[in-house]
């Protein structure tokens, strides 16, 4: 289960990554250790121009009180084993917890991270999952409904991530599960309101482990109230070796100089460079 993320670039990046703007009077939090409860930002099927903050655990609007499901298994009650190769039905179509929302509510939800830890030991082990510096941020897809408290008449705005089976890089770390992380040209695809069932199906899948690294962090990050930099330090080596800084070397680069990002123009298009 993925329960953590972590979101740092600055708002205004984040509109020209994803080509969308916050909502009026929307304020972004850099937020390291986001947990059940916490806001996320997202990009929704109806409002695809709009990036919006909804509240990290989904409640079904039906629901008499809040579930804060964190995550929405694609397989549904199918593949038990958590075989990493499953091509059987998805039953997330047919889970009446997330049914209607996987067919009409989809979004995107935006991190910079996530933090994942072995099956057993969980955040007692945790690793820190990031992109390599040529992504940046990148898109989870996400499910999304809204839910009225019955005596406050409050609205909550809820999300949850869909998880498909694990990966090489996720393998490594223990785990049996992922977070779907959507490839750059998948984004808009999986927030199309008309999406056929079968194409839905085919962006459930596990993401490519190239582009992606994990390393070791503190079990500090367990607190859900914990947070700050320093939680995303490295207390050991990266699983995958490269030349590329870790995600904390680039952070702690940019606080000690001044935070730019550079446009670069590479062969297959423009990207947003984190130094």
């Amino acid at each position: 289960m993925c329960g953590r993320a972590t979101i740092i670039t600055p708002q205004e990046q984040l509109e020209k990554r994803f080509n969308a703007v916050f909502k009026k009077n929307v304020q972004l939090s850099e937020n390291v250790n986001i947990s059940a409860g916490e806001q996320l930002p997202v990009i929704t099927s109806d409002a695809p121009g709009e990036i919006q903050l909804f509240t990290y655990g989904f409640t079904p609007h039906w629901a008499h009180k809040q579930t804060y499901m964190l995550n929405a298994r694609s397989e549904g009650s199918h593949n038990v084993e958590n075989e990493m190769n499953y091509k059987g039905t998805l039953g997330i179509f047919n889970k009446p917890m997330f049914r209607h929302a996987i067919k009409s509510q989809r979004c995107l939800i935006l991190v910079d991270a996530f933090i994942e830890g072995p099956k057993q030991e969980k955040l007692n082990k945790p690793y820190l999952v990031y992109p390599n510096r040529d992504r940046g941020p990148f898109a989870i897809a996400g499910i999304h409904d809204s839910w009225q408290h019955p005596l406050t008449g409050e609205i909550y705005h809820t999300v949850a991530m869909v998880t498909t089976t694990a990966n090489r890089l996720i393998s490594r770390i223990g785990h049996h599960r992922s977070p779907v992380v959507l490839s750059k040209e998948d984004e808009q695809r999986w927030i199309q309101p008309d999406l056929k069932t079968a194409e839905i199906s085919k962006l459930m899948r596990p993401f490519d482990s190239k582009g992606f690294n994990a390393y070791p962090i503190s079990q500090k990050i367990k607190k859900p109230d914990a947070n700050g930099l320093e939680l995303l330090k490295p207390t050991g080596e990266k699983l995958f070796k490269d030349y590329d800084r870790c995600l904390y070397e680039r952070l702690k680069y940019a606080e000690d100089h001044t935070f730019t990002i550079r446009k670069e123009r590479l062969v297959e298009g423009d990207q947003f460079i984190l130094f």
